[in-house]
Parts: structure tokens; sequence; C-alpha cells
């Protein structure tokens, strides 16, 4: 079953439990989706976008709401925050479990090997082949000084 299928599932299933938190969350998340679609309708791409570049708008909703929630915990509306976790919570479930330390590096050696990389100009592509290999699957953000200490 595609990612779409899941989240339309998701949806009807929130609706019968009257689940408004997940409901309203996956919601967002199909509205996100169908935005990307008809931008990708613009570019001549008939069919959408695919399940790798849902994979990639997820992550960028967690991260954005990671940066919410700090930013209400640091204001003192907690209540806030909370409701910005719980939503991570319910994005989380669509994404793949995330790597562990080793096996980011592991990944980051691979793709540096498969790449046939060997200064710091080849971390585009090495980049490049994590972020297609394994999109919603390692926080790009801390794999890339990975990258570049290994090619440096």
């Amino acid at each position: 079953m595609g990612l779409r299928a899941k989240i339309t599932d998701g949806i009807k299933v929130a609706m019968r439990e009257k689940d408004q938190l997940r409901l309203s969350t996956l919601r967002l998340i199909n509205a996100a989706v169908k935005d990307h679609d008809i931008a990708a309708r613009a570019k001549g791409n008939a069919e959408g976008v695919d399940d790798g570049e849902v994979l990639a708008i997820l992550a960028k909703m967690v991260k954005q709401r990671q940066e919410s929630a700090r930013a209400y915990e640091e204001g003192g509306r907690l209540e806030l925050a909370e409701k910005e976790q719980a939503e991570i919570a319910v994005i989380e479930g669509y994404l793949p479990r995330q790597l562990s330390q080793a096996e980011a590096e592991a990944a980051v050696e691979a793709a540096i090997s498969e790449a046939g990389a060997d200064s710091i100009r080849d971390m585009g592509r090495v980049m490049g082949a994590l972020k297609g290999k394994y999109a919603g699957q390692m926080d790009f953000g801390a794999v890339g000084p990975m990258v570049k200490a290994r090619l440096s």
C-alpha cells in the first residue's frame, strides 16, 4: 500500500474514532501533498509527487513542528508545545524508522565508496545518493557534517 493510501485510510479511521488531533494532522498532511501535486503538475508531471517526495514533505513537517514546539516552550506556552509534539507523533507514524547513529555512519561510508568520493568536492554527490536512498530515515542536518568530516 502506498503512502497516500495509508494517509487516506488514517483519515477515515480518525473520522470513525472521532480523534480530532489525528484527523486535523492527517488533513494537513493531505493538503501539503496536494499542494506539491499541483506544483508538480504545473511543471509537467501529470502524476504528481511520488512516495519519496511525500516522505520529504513529512520530514519537513516534523522539522517545522519541532521548531515551533521549541519556540512555544521558550515562550512559556506549554499547551501549544504539547500540541505540536502530538502532531509530530502522528506524522512520524507515517515515516520509516529512523536510522541509529551506527547505521547512519555505515550508510555514509557506503555512499562515499559507491560514489567514489575522495574530496570535499564530491560531497554533493554523496548527499544526493543518501537523500535518494534514505529519505525520511535520517536527519540530513546531522549527516552533512559526518560526510564533510569523512571527506576532509
